[in-house]
Order: C-alpha cells, then structure tokens, then sequence
C-alpha cells in the first residue's frame, strides 16, 4: 500500500498544505457538501469575515473526479449524460433533451477579505459577496425536493443577508446540471422566490460549456458571477436547442448577452440535499 494513501484520501488534505505553503495559522476548515462545498466555503469565509474573526480568507474549492471508479459510480446512478457520440452537445441544461451531467474537473480560489483591507493593501476589487444562504432539503440523498423547497430557503436567505429584494438581481448563475430533475426543480425554484419577475431575469447554466466541476463548480461559478458583473457579459446556455415546457424561463440560450449588470446570484446545490447560493454585487 502506497505510504501516502491516508493523505491522499483525506478531504482536508488540500486545506492544510495551503496552510504549511503559506505559513497561514488562522482557522482552516474543509467542507464536504458536495456540489455545494466551494459555494459553502466562500459563504463561510464571509461569514467569519464580517464577524470580525479574520481579515482575510483564501477560500475556494477543487475537485479532480474523472476516475474510473467515480465516472462509473455516477454512471450507475444514471447521473451521466449517455449521448457519447455527440460529446461536446452531451450537456444541455434545460434542455428538453438533456439526459445527465458531464464531468469536469477544475479549481477556483478567491481571496476574500473586508473593503478596509483590500483598500489599505491596494488590491484589485472584483466585486462584492453581499449575501449567503445555506439549506438542506432532508429529502433524498440524491434527489432534489420537489419544486426545489430547499433551494427556495437559500436564495430567500441570501437575498435577505444582502439586504436586496428579488426585484434588484440582474443575473442567476443556475446550477443547471443538465440532469432531468435538477432544471425542472431549480426553474420551479426561481419561480417561486422571484415569482412573475423570474421571466425577466437572465439566467445561465455555465455547466453547459465547462462540465460539472462538482465540489470545485461553486467556486468557479462564483468567479464567473463576478467577472460577469465587472464586464458586464452574460455567458450562455450552449446546447440549449429544444424548449422544455418545465424550463420556460430565459437561460441565455447559445449566444452570450452584454447587459448592464450590478447584482448576481449564483446557486450551487448538492447530493445529501446541500443548498449554498451566494448574491455578488458589483465594485
């Protein structure tokens, strides 16, 4: 047995050689909720931040998960997308012929910290994680609640914490994983939080262009969310060529949109029933 197994599988392994390569002695904490994880982390992180524990925060996520033992676990599940002939249309969020997700890999980090801090260091803002609501749906362990209950208590909670109404979000970053459950909750959801205003809002799956980058992909949609504010470009929906009658709201279909943008949502739910979604606004 490799020496190093124990390291290797451990979570929090990342976590702590940041620390030692860094010399950070400051709280560290590895979350494991899935899909949710990188998206709890930098909710966290804000948390600890407003709260005067730490000035500053690396937080983010990664996640390497094409392996032979997790593409088959998934595939078992029937998670997957099964149109390996056409790999590059395979993932189609919200489309009436989407099947399942389709893997990716990918790390995003973002150093989080209070305006004080960033201004008296000199560093370049992005923008603003205004706000973070974080549920779970006891429900299923891998089956989202029917209408999304748990996803509609996260994105009320982050609105609330960024003190915004629904009527002030420009852009949702959906979590649109391309599986048949997923969008039709997640589009129930919205609905339901926004009500009529959802049919006015741009909405995007990024999922549809990098693969579902699982504990990695909140982190990395919340990078997207905030560039997507500071350049005021809404990414698309590839793939998304066949309406579904349960995904009737607007997902930037093919062709990315420049908008003015000042308030993004992104939303990042997990197996275990793990609702993370951040609100960023604008610098």
């Amino acid at each position: 047995m490799n020496p190093l197994a124990i390291t290797q599988l451990m979570p929090n392994s990342s976590t702590g050689q940041v620390a030692i390569k860094f010399g950070i002695e400051g709280p560290s904490l590895t979350i494991t909720t899935a899909c949710a994880a990188s998206a709890n982390a930098i909710g966290e992180a804000k948390n600890m931040i407003q709260n005067e524990i730490v000035d500053m925060v690396i937080a983010g996520g990664t996640e390497s998960g094409t392996t032979a033992m997790t593409i088959g676990a998934f595939a078992q599940i029937r998670a997957l997308s099964t149109n390996n002939e056409n790999p590059e249309e395979a993932c189609r969020p919200f489309d009436k012929t989407r099947d399942g997700f389709v893997m990716g890999e990918g790390s995003t980090v973002l150093v989080m910290e209070s305006e004080e801090s960033a201004k008296k260091r000199g560093a370049k803002i992005y923008g603003y994680i205004a706000g973070y609501g974080s549920t779970t749906d006891a429900h299923h362990i891998t089956a989202p609640a029917e209408g999304g209950r748990g996803a509609v208590e996260a994105m009320k909670k982050a609105l609330a914490d960024a003190e915004i109404s629904n009527e002030e979000v420009d852009y949702i970053n959906a979590h649109g994983t391309s599986t048949p459950a997923n969008d039709k909750n997640e589009t129930a959801a919205i609905k339901t939080v926004f009500g009529d205003i959802a049919y006015q809002l741009n909405i995007s799956s990024t999922k549809s262009m990098t693969g579902h980058l699982l504990g990695g992909g909140g982190a990395f949609e919340s990078l997207v969310s905030l560039l997507s504010l500071k350049n005021n470009i809404i990414p698309p929906t590839i793939n998304l060529n066949n309406p579904d009658e349960d995904c009737d709201l607007n997902y930037t279909p093919n062709v990315a949109l420049e908008k003015d943008l000042s308030i993004a949502m992104s939303n990042s739910f997990g197996f275990g029933g793990h609702n993370g979604v951040l609100v960023f606004k604008k610098d």
